[in-house]
C-alpha cells in the first residue's frame, strides 16, 4: 500500500470503532499515530497514547477528530477513553497555525473560534465524495432498523424517503432493489424528475400531508422538523419512522410516542453497523484531502518567509 503519509504525524482524537480501522489504514500508509482517548481499546503496538489532548497538539502535523465532532460543550465522543476529552478554548489556542483540524461536523462555536484563531478547519461530513460513500452503510443500517421494527416485509411495503439528497438516493435505490414501493419526496423539480426517471413515485413536499397516510415505513433524511405534530397526525399509527438526519433529527419524537408511532433516531449509522467499511472509507478519502491541504500550507509558509 502507498506510503503517502510517511513522516507525517497524526493525532487521532476519540471516536468509535471506525477510528480503530482508520488508524490501522493510516499506519499502512506510513502515518505516525498518536492516539487520544484509546486507553480501553485493544493495544496497538505502533500507536503512541497521549496523556491528554493538550499534550498531543504540539507533537503532530494533523489533528483528526471524529465524524460526530463535539457536543455543545466541546466534549469529544470517545468510546474507548477512560476520561472526558474536551476541545476547549485552551486547547484551540495551543494549536499551531500550520496544523489542520479535520472534523466531521463542526458546530458554529468551533467554526467561529477557528476563524478568530487562524486555525485551518477542515469539515468533512458535507464533502460529496465522503457523504455519498457513507450513504451506503447508512442506508443498509436504516433498512436493517426498519426490518427489526416492522411486522411486514420491506418487499411490497409502502416506503417513503423524505429528502432525495446523497443518502436519500442511495436509500431509495436499495429499497427499490428489495421490492419496496418507494415514494421519493423532494422539493427541487430536478429531483422530482430524477425520481420519476428511476421509477419511483415522485412527490413534492407540498403534497406530503395528503399522501403520508399510506406510508408503512418512513425514512427521513431532512435535518429539519418535517415530521411535526401536524404531519404526524396524518401518519398511520402502525407506521415505522427511521430518522437518519443529524441530531436532533427531523421528527417530533415526543409527539410520535404520544401517538403510539414507532420512531427511531439513527445518527452515525456507518460507525455502528459497518465500522470497518466506514473506517476504510475515511482512509480512502482523507489522504488526498489532507496531503493537498498540507502542501498548500507549506507553500504558503515558504512564500511568507
Amino acid at each position: 500500500m502507498s506510503a503517502g503519509f510517511k513522516g507525517i504525524r497524526f493525532a487521532v482524537v476519540g471516536g468509535d470503532d471506525r477510528e480503530l480501522y482508520l488508524i490501522s489504514e493510516l499506519q499502512k500508509q506510513g502515518a505516525y499515530i498518536i492516539g487520544v482517548g484509546f486507553e480501553k481499546a485493544s493495544p496497538n503496538s505502533e500507536m503512541v497514547l497521549a496523556t491528554s489532548l493538550e499534550d498531543a497538539v504540539s507533537k503532530v502535523d494533523v489533528l483528526l477528530f471524529p465524524m460526530f465532532g463535539t457536543d455543545e460543550r466541546g466534549v469529544v465522543k470517545a468510546k474507548y477513553s477512560d476520561r472526558p476529552i474536551v476541545l476547549n478554548k485552551k486547547v484551540l489556542e495551543s494549536i499551531p497555525r500550520n496544523v489542520p483540524l479535520v472534523i466531521g461536523y463542526a458546530r458554529p462555536a468551533l467554526k467561529s473560534a477557528a476563524e478568530n484563531l487562524g486555525i485551518q478547519l477542515l469539515e468533512t461530513a458535507k464533502l460529496d465524495e465522503l457523504a455519498i460513500l457513507n450513504s451506503i452503510p447508512s442506508a443498509e443500517g436504516a433498512i436493517q432498523m426498519a426490518m427489526e421494527a416492522t411486522k411486514i416485509t420491506i418487499h411490497g411495503s409502502q416506503s417513503f424517503v423524505l429528502g432525495l439528497g446523497r443518502c436519500g438516493w442511495t436509500l431509495a435505490r436499495m429499497l427499490g432493489g428489495i421490492g419496496a414501493h418507494v415514494t421519493g419526496v423532494a422539493r427541487k423539480p430536478s429531483d422530482i424528475a430524477r425520481a420519476e426517471e428511476m421509477g419511483l413515485q415522485a412527490l413534492h413536499f407540498a403534497n406530503l400531508e395528503d399522501e403520508i397516510g399510506r406510508a408503512e415505513i418512513i425514512f427521513n433524511t431532512v435535518p429539519h422538523q418535517v415530521l411535526d405534530r401536524m404531519m404526524l397526525e396524518k401518519v398511520s399509527r402502525d407506521a415505522v419512522i427511521v430518522d437518519l438526519a443529524s441530531i436532533p433529527g427531523g421528527t417530533d419524537f415526543e409527539y410520535a410516542q404520544m401517538l403510539g408511532i414507532k420512531a427511531q433516531l439513527a445518527p452515525g449509522l456507518p460507525g455502528i453497523v459497518a465500522p470497518k467499511t466506514a473506517g476504510r472509507i475515511l482512509a480512502h478519502i482523507y489522504p488526498q484531502l489532507i496531503l493537498r491541504h498540507l502542501t498548500t500550507i507549506n507553500t504558503t509558509c515558504k512564500v511568507e518567509v
